[in-house]
């Protein structure tokens, strides 16, 4: 172990999406809900092969044998990985087909091997590939001196093997069919009683003859490959960022392959030769007992017919300071606003960017958008701001990863519609979130701000935790016009009145907080650090943080994701303690708190606490001084510490373990709990506004 403890960063993701695991394996969810974290652990993998495996392997063909923080080298975390990787699959598929498949075939829901088929059924299919399917595949023929066809990452093909005709040494012939991704994955079969589907994959297998007619099919097998996407852009060499980011996106689909996932029925013939034309090794290749891309199974979960087979809906509540009818404008001049998300509803944010489009009194608009959704309401706002006259002005992201696409095309939309677009700054991501309106009012022109931890998508707002935090408090303003002025004119950074700012500052301030908390504890005075984010990874603060346990500060950390600090170590970090919470909703809200000798100090961030957000990418860490909305925060803080039902505790040794109430206590569950409090406060919003008695003001002669 190295002198100061550190747990592997990609071994400690592995260890997350076991916890995401572990949901699928819970008997006490509803059968879709497993489905859809079975579901979640595949599409994890998917981007941690393209993107972490990926840039190892990089490292290990340029020789690099530089160990991590960890002491590990790029080679020994690659051999690690594939063990561990290859056991979460089998657990997976485990989980899917000897507990989830025969018990969803029991309520209902079930997959037809063609076998399985009855006479109607597979007339109907047959029909079906016929007319819809046969048009629109292409067998490609494979010759042993040709390269391998450029298939596309993550897609599913098969791999067929045609019976040599006559008895000879003649080499095998192959050929590849890609599966049509424009075509639906679950075919629905008709039935009496439930849901009953096939695989596309299956269709086209069972009818593969007519592909290849007069020639006998010796083997016919799924398989997939994962592409490395663990490329950037030289950006000191690019002159044109949105050429360049079409460059990554092309480079993506010719990139090497670091995945094959195959199914177990594979020859040895047919696997020796897809290893040897991929390039791959053993420890590359996934066999699977079932379905391939166990990501599409989102489909299934999500499908409609069957609620009670999922959680009771939680739908997001109207916070009780935002009324309908009342101008947001009115409301944040009148408070601060904070709302936490999905519990609270997003739409306030996007009636906030409406409202901005449509009064005629705001003069501009700035905003940074890192993700958003497809048929996005604030984007269309943006561009009819735009349109009507505005200065509407938006940094947009295209090195957001896997959105990189959907960023580009918007994007120009956005510029078609009159908008000032900047595509991001040299060398750095954008990753903060804020939005300014400037607005003229008879006092003068004031600032309306949003800051959140979250993307601008009101699909995600209902999936993640998140907080966002309305203001119009002029230092607030002065700093968030400084700061984005600052990533739109390339200029240098300046100093804040509220504000922190990553790559310049951020790092430092949270490590002055933490040192001023080791102050006040030398001095015999109280201290306390709470702190709540998806990642730990940066060695600068995880020592700062172990310097603070043994100067005997209590740290309270709910780290959702990657931990690479190991708590509970005697003489180094005995007070700290680390919960992961894995439930219904994907935990993505970043606070800090900071005791400070009672006079408490809290934060929200769109940063984690790891090199890239820390040193390659431009961030917020944003105070919340107003009462009652850091008043909120620390109850959250503290729910979710309070967690006995989906909370992991973080053990020295990396392992997680659940944590339970303890004696005769009901366990507490911190997304139910704060999902409780939301709806409470809603509805006493509501009895209160059908209360107030309101009086009839004259109509001025007008009736």
């Amino acid at each position: 172990m190295p002198k100061t403890p550190f747990i592997n960063r990609e071994l400690s993701w592995l260890a997350f999406n076991r916890r995401v695991l572990e949901e699928s394996l819970d008997p006490a969810l509803p059968l879709l809900e497993r489905v859809k974290f079975l579901a979640i652990v595949s599409s994890n993998l998917d981007e941690f092969f393209m993107v972490r495996v990926g840039g190892l392997q990089l490292l290990l063909e340029q020789g690099k044998e530089t160990p991590d923080p960890s002491g590990l080298t790029p080679a020994e975390q690659l051999v690690e990985i594939s063990r561990q990787a290859h056991q979460m699959v089998e657990d997976q598929y485990g989980c899917f087909l000897k507990d989830l498949e025969p018990r969803l075939a029991e309520a209902g829901i079930r997959r037809l091997a063609m076998s399985e088929l009855v006479a109607q059924q597979d007339m109907y299919l047959q029909l079906m590939f016929e007319h819809e399917v046969f048009p629109v595949v292409t067998p490609m023929s494979i010759d042993l001196d040709d390269p391998f066809p450029l298939l596309s990452g993550l897609g599913i093909n098969l791999f067929v093997r045609l019976q040599n005709p006559r008895e000879t040494d003649q080499a095998p012939r192959f050929a590849v069919i890609a599966v049509p991704k424009g075509l639906p994955r679950f075919i629905t079969v008709p039935t009496d009683t439930g849901y009953h589907y096939v695989l596309l994959e299956n269709l086209i297998e069972a009818n593969v003859n007519q592909l290849f007619p007069g020639e006998p099919i010796a083997e016919c097998v799924p398989f997939r490959i994962t592409r490395n996407a663990d490329m950037s852009v030289r950006e000191d060499l690019a002159g044109d960022l949105l050429d360049k980011m079409r460059e990554v996106l092309t480079e993506r689909k010719l990139s090497t392959c670091v995945r094959l996932e195959v199914s177990h029925r594979v020859s040895a013939t047919t696997l020796s030769y897809i290893k040897t034309m991929l390039h791959l090794h053993d420890e590359d290749i996934y066999p699977t007992p079932g379905p391939l891309d166990m990501a599409a199974y989102f489909r299934l979960a999500s499908m409609s017919g069957f609620e009670n087979l999922k959680l009771e809906p939680w739908p997001p509540q109207a916070p009780p300071d935002t009324q309908e009818g009342v101008s947001l404008f009115e409301i944040v001049s009148r408070q601060d606003l904070l709302l936490c998300h999905p519990f609270d509803s997003f739409d306030p944010i996007i009636r906030l960017i409406e409202e901005a489009a449509d009064d005629p009194h705001v003069l501009a608009i700035k905003q940074i958008l890192y993700r958003t959704s497809d048929n996005s309401p604030i984007v269309a706002a943006l561009a009819r701001a735009a349109d009507r006259g505005k200065h509407v002005t938006v940094l947009v992201e295209l090195k957001a990863r896997f959105d990189e696409a959907r960023n580009i095309e918007w994007a120009t939309a956005l510029e078609h519609a009159g908008v000032q677009v900047i595509y991001g700054l040299k060398g750095l991501k954008t990753h903060a979130k804020i939005c300014i309106i400037v607005r003229r009012e008879p006092s003068g022109v004031r600032r309306y701000l949003h800051f959140g931890t979250g993307n601008y998508n009101e699909r995600t707002a209902r999936l993640y935790t998140d907080i966002s935090y309305m203001t119009c408090n002029e230092d607030y303003g002065v700093d968030a016009s400084a700061f984005f002025n600052t990533i739109t004119g390339y200029s240098q950074p300046v100093k804040y009145r509220k504000l922190e700012a990553a790559p310049a500052g951020l790092r430092e301030r949270v490590l002055e907080l933490i040192e001023n908390e080791i102050q006040r504890k030398t001095q015999g005075q109280e201290a306390r650090i709470m702190a709540k984010m998806n990642s730990l990874a940066d060695p600068a603060l995880i020592e700062a943080l172990y310097r603070a346990s043994q100067a005997g500060v209590p740290i309270q950390l709910n780290v959702r994701g990657i931990c690479c600090l190991c708590p509970g170590v005697p003489g180094v970090s005995e007070n700290i303690a680390v919960v992961s919470i894995v439930d219904r909703f994907l935990e993505h809200s970043r606070i800090l708190y900071f005791h400070n000798g009672g006079d408490p100090l809290v934060f929200i961030s769109s940063a984690d606490w790891m090199p890239r957000n820390l040193d390659r990418r431009v961030e917020l860490l944003i105070p919340v001084e107003d009462p009652a909305s850091s008043r909120r925060l620390i109850d959250i803080l503290e729910t979710c510490l309070k967690d006995t039902s989906k909370a992991r505790r973080l053990q020295a040794d990396g392992a997680y373990v659940r944590v339970k109430p303890t004696g005769k206590r009901k366990a507490l569950r911190s997304q139910e709990t704060m999902y409780l409090h939301a709806r409470e406060a809603s509805k006493a919003a509501q009895k209160a506004a059908l209360n107030t008695l309101e009086p009839e003001r004259p109509d001025n002669g007008k009736s």
